[in-house]
């Protein structure tokens, strides 16, 4: 968003009560009276509902809650991630789009979010159910300075993010499963796709790709997944606002990644371990075409997944299917 027009709304929003005069923003903003009225009318294009009366100004009376670059960015307390923002009404996925703008030069931080996908993705190349306006479809460019064999600490990151964002926003308490989902009550809600173009020590960029079910109603979603997945809208009982949502998300995902970036994973690690589906219980592995029971300890300091086997020793799992 331009300069000028995130100036605009910061004035509008501190003027609630009263109305702010044409001259006035003319002269804060250095620009024209028609200048203004065309900013206005791309505000109220968003969803703003802006009222303006002669010899008196302009006032905000409504702040929407439809995706736009304007609205993310407004009141975005972030430095670089989400500073470029790309939306679509409907895309079929940001995942796709998200690597033709990174192999074109993408800033790290450039967001691409959708109000629908049309073919969402998760992982192993399953389809991810992408309503209009009922959840939050997005990818982030990255270009982190790191080993690409540390890329999977970016995945775990990104779940405790994703949790630790829904759990302050709407006081639901959610889970990670290992290594890339988040859990409601025993239900998915959140899924996480790291796809990444990368050389043998260094990663060219990673695009993260982020699903978040908020708002859908039981019924909205395809009938073979209403067993196992699930909304915070239906674990709440209430709907939420999704531009609050996704920023702190933003807010969030800035401050652990240079953290990451800076200290490595430990402390992720331990904010992960807290946030760990059925740590502490007993699962099955099934992996190289065996299966056997183990209890969940907790990760390795490479993101690993640590788990003890009934004869007390324990294993590293790196990739296996667990049945939960």
């Amino acid at each position: 968003m331009s300069t000028t027009r995130n100036q605009l709304i910061e004035l509008l929003e501190n003027n609630q009560q009263e109305y702010i005069s044409g001259q006035q923003l003319c002269e804060r903003l250095n620009i024209s009276r028609t200048a203004v009225w065309k900013h206005m009318k791309e505000l109220e294009k968003d969803g703003y509902r802006i009222v303006a009366v002669p010899k008196r100004g302009y006032r905000i009376i409504e702040f929407p809650d439809k995706l736009s670059k304007n609205t993310l960015q407004w009141g975005l307390q972030t430095s670089w991630l989400g500073r470029n923002i790309v939306h679509y009404p409907e895309i079929s996925s940001t995942q796709k789009i998200g690597h033709q703008l990174a192999l074109e030069g993408a800033a790290e931080g450039t967001v691409i979010i959708a109000d629908q996908q049309t073919e969402g993705k998760g992982r192993m190349g399953r389809k991810w159910h992408s309503a209009k306006n009922e959840g939050i479809w997005m990818s982030i460019i990255l270009r982190p300075q790191i080993i690409p064999q540390l890329a999977p600490q970016i995945t775990l990151m990104t779940a405790v993010i994703l949790a630790k964002a829904i759990e302050t926003v709407t006081e639901v308490s959610p889970a990670i499963k290992w290594p890339n989902d988040i859990f409601i009550n025993n239900r998915k809600t959140a899924g996480i796709l790291t796809e990444m173009q990368a050389e043998q020590d260094e990663i060219q960029y990673i695009v993260l790709g982020i699903g978040i079910n908020v708002n859908q109603s039981r019924d909205n979603l395809p009938e073979d997944i209403q067993k196992i997945a699930t909304s915070i809208k239906q674990e709440s009982g209430k709907q939420w606002r999704l531009v609050p949502l996704i920023q702190e998300i933003f807010i969030q995902f800035e401050q652990k990644y240079e953290t990451f970036l800076q200290k490595g994973f430990t402390d992720i690690k331990e904010e992960w371990e807290m946030y760990g589906y059925k740590i502490g219980e007993q699962v099955r592995i099934s992996s190289n075409k065996l299966t056997y029971p183990a209890k969940l300890i907790g990760l390795e300091t490479d993101g690993a997944l640590k788990v003890q086997k009934q004869d007390g020793s324990t294993e590293s799992i790196y990739s296996a299917e667990i049945l939960w």
